[in-house]
């Protein structure tokens, strides 16, 4: 993983296209705008949050190709030009702007007509390597407003390669995800009306599904011993925020990266005074620095998993499960009640 997922999505626009990188098709390949000859929807999506939501609100009317492999760290994706040309081909391409650059300039250069970015369909924020706590009584669907979170900054050492932007990690708060699938299910009836009705439908189940996800999490994050979690990734800004949590990362949004000795010292202060007892670590990315901050402060380790692509090791078979098993790590670390 690299910090390119911090550069601000006006400056990935000319981002330079290189490497090559297979497509891997769900459901056919990128190169045929009729879905393999079988009448459905060409859909590309560029990594696993976003191919759920077409799956799942797309159902038997479309054809799904993601352009990350299961596996693959998202950020670091890069296309060839050749790529870029059969992405062109699609019907449909849902993307977030911001976490992938070369897809994002990929996506500019093809041209398609029905081109969404999820970034668009919710209210992006700003977070820092802390966050939520302080922000308990904001409201959340103020659409349109940009929300400051300096507070949350103050107090933690500038790491080096991270740069201020908006957290592009919005598929973590079941709500604004089920905001996402509202638009996406928008968007579909428009590409295709003329199943639009089952669109609509689907849309209101997935939907559905994930407020009753919210309310397992409104629930089970209720009264806890603790507020704070410490976790490799600062992936969790807005689901810290949604449940009034203290989201404390250890290298800032780049888990690769190396914390100082001076953010090491502040962590282990931090989960002292507020009697943190797990330090999370993910799947795609290295476990090292968790491993060493957890057995220097005498912590136990677990598994939060910022659900870019799932994998043999993945909690779960989709969004849904391993957001209920990132639920249940954190009753647990948190000592719910």
């Amino acid at each position: 993983m690299n910090v390119r997922r911090l550069i601000p999505t006006t400056a990935v626009a000319g981002a330079v296209a290189l490497g090559l990188v297979t497509l891997s098709a769900c459901g056919g390949s990128a190169g045929s705008a009729s879905g393999g000859g079988d009448g459905k929807l060409d859909v590309v999506a560029s990594f696993y949050p976003m191919q759920f939501l077409a799956e799942r609100i797309g159902g038997e009317h479309v054809s799904v190709t993601t352009l990350t492999k299961p596996g693959v760290e998202p950020h670091d994706l890069e296309l060839k030009p050749k790529q870029i040309g059969e992405l062109g081909e699609a019907d449909y391409i849902l993307y977030l702007k911001g976490i992938q650059p070369a897809v994002d300039d990929a996506i500019t250069q093809a041209g398609v007509k029905n081109t969404v970015d999820a970034a668009t369909l919710t209210t992006l924020e700003k977070h820092g390597t802390g966050a939520g706590h302080a922000h308990e009584g904001e409201e959340h669907a103020h659409e349109g407003e940009e929300h400051g979170h300096e507070a949350e900054e103050q107090g933690h050492e500038e790491h080096e390669g991270e740069e201020a932007g908006a957290d592009p990690h919005i598929w973590l708060d079941p709500v604004k995800y089920a905001e996402v699938a509202k638009g996406v299910g928008a968007s579909l009836e428009k590409a295709d009306p003329d199943h639009a009705a089952d669109y609509k439908k689907n849309t209101a189940e997935l939907v559905k599904s994930l407020d009753a996800l919210h309310a397992k999490f409104e629930t089970g994050l209720k009264n806890t011993a603790t507020r704070t979690f410490i976790t490799t990734h600062s992936a969790f800004g807005y689901l810290a925020e949604r449940y009034h949590l203290d989201q404390e990362g250890i290298s800032g949004m780049d888990p690769e990266s190396e914390p100082s000795p001076a953010r090491i010292k502040e962590l282990q202060d931090t989960a002292k005074k507020e009697k943190v007892s797990t330090v999370f670590f993910e799947t795609l990315a290295s476990d090292k620095t968790a491993k060493t901050l957890a057995k220097d402060t005498g912590l136990k380790t677990d598994v939060l998993d910022p659900l870019e692509g799932i994998t043999d090791k993945s909690r779960g078979a989709d969004y849904i499960e391993v957001m209920e098993s990132n639920l249940a790590a954190l009753e647990k670390a948190l000592g719910a009640k």
